[in-house]
């Protein structure tokens, strides 16, 4: 992430009003091949390529915050290689990972992952150790620890209707599991964060949380996330849902949240007042129905409709309801920034 930007989201944390209206982007892998020029098996293979792609975005874009910026990652397949899943790789396609547990009274037999050695780990360290000088000359920082969240890696290492279901019928070994993945996620954010001391965020994807009600979610969601958000002691501290978010919303203070990007099918009106005034809320125009499918017109017309959702803009990055999709084009982007602008 870039310096200036890095140092305005602590303020806006903070509660200082910044001098601009900050927009921001969750990129990664679905976006960035495609929007670059290469395969995505490229941007997975070739670290050059990789460094490349990340440069030439926060090239193109200066004003945007591109968070958590030089994202190294493997799609979802990373966290699901580390407890021994096939990965299956195609050539302009996101990977992903074949199920390994094929019964929730199995999670005992599941393996704690050694995150210095085991699956696609030790690739996404020296990923950024080899190009952290370039990172460095370019005036940004590694500033992230990233994790899926455990509930989303459950999902990918059992099914998400298998372990949707584990959790109502077999809650005991869905806590173990949990348990499980939930000391795997801290080892491997504090990793990260010992190998680049410049980290002091945290970003935690999961949209399986969203599909929960909320007796299941003060069980399964919020012990596990308030421990998840805590072990590193980092200041920024990031969670990202585009699924169901109302119940997330009003949870969010109690878990340790408070940078939170979220689905466009809620207000920021809506999700303001669950969250409450201190958390800073990323969002929410719909990612691929108007920013990715829509023209730069219509992508300004949801801009200034999501501006009318609230009368106090303070504490928002002006995003998408979600990650940056495929196929976004710079003309879109850049309509975006100018549209932030603009709002009164």
């Amino acid at each position: 992430m870039r310096n200036s930007s890095w140092n305005d989201l602590l303020s806006m944390i903070n509660g200082r009003k910044l001098t601009y209206r900050p927009a921001g982007f969750i990129i990664d892998s679905p976006w960035l091949p495609g929007w670059y020029g290469i395969p995505t098996l490229d941007y997975f293979a070739s670290d050059e390529k990789w460094m490349k792609a990340n440069i030439r975005a926060a090239e193109t874009f200066p004003d945007v915050w591109f968070m958590p910026g030089f994202w190294s990652e493997y799609g979802m397949c990373t966290e699901p290689s580390a407890f021994g899943s096939r990965l299956i790789f195609l050539e302009n396609s996101l990977p992903h990972a074949d199920r390994i547990l094929g019964d929730i009274a199995d999670a005992d037999k599941l393996p704690q992952p050694n995150v210095r050695t085991d699956g696609l780990l030790p690739f996404m360290i020296a990923r950024l150790r080899n190009n952290q000088p370039a990172i460095l000359e370019a005036d940004h920082q590694i500033r992230f620890a990233i994790a899926r969240g455990p509930l989303n890696i459950a999902s990918f290492l059992m099914g998400t209707t298998e372990f949707m279901m584990a959790l109502a019928l077999d809650p005991e070994n869905s806590h173990k599991l949990l348990d499980k993945i939930s000391c795997f996620i801290c080892d491997w954010l504090s990793l990260q964060k010992e190998i680049f001391p410049s980290i002091d965020g945290v970003l935690i994807l999961d949209d399986i949380i969203g599909f929960v009600g909320e007796a299941e979610f003060t069980e399964f969601v919020l012990p596990y996330f308030k421990r998840i958000f805590s072990c590193t002691g980092s200041t920024v501290r990031f969670l990202h849902n585009d699924a169901e978010g109302l119940i997330t919303a009003s949870f969010l203070n109690e878990m340790g949240v408070n940078v939170f990007n979220f689905s466009f099918n809620h207000s920021l009106g809506e999700i303001r007042e669950l969250a409450g005034k201190d958390v800073v809320l990323l969002g929410n125009i719909p990612p691929r129905d108007v920013l990715a499918s829509g023209t730069p017109e219509q992508v300004r017309e949801a801009v200034k409709k999501a501006s009318g959702e609230l009368s106090d803009h303070d504490r928002i990055i002006w995003s998408a309801g979600g990650g940056m999709p495929q196929d976004v084009s710079t003309a879109n982007i850049a309509a975006f920034v100018d549209a932030v602008k603009d709002i009164k």
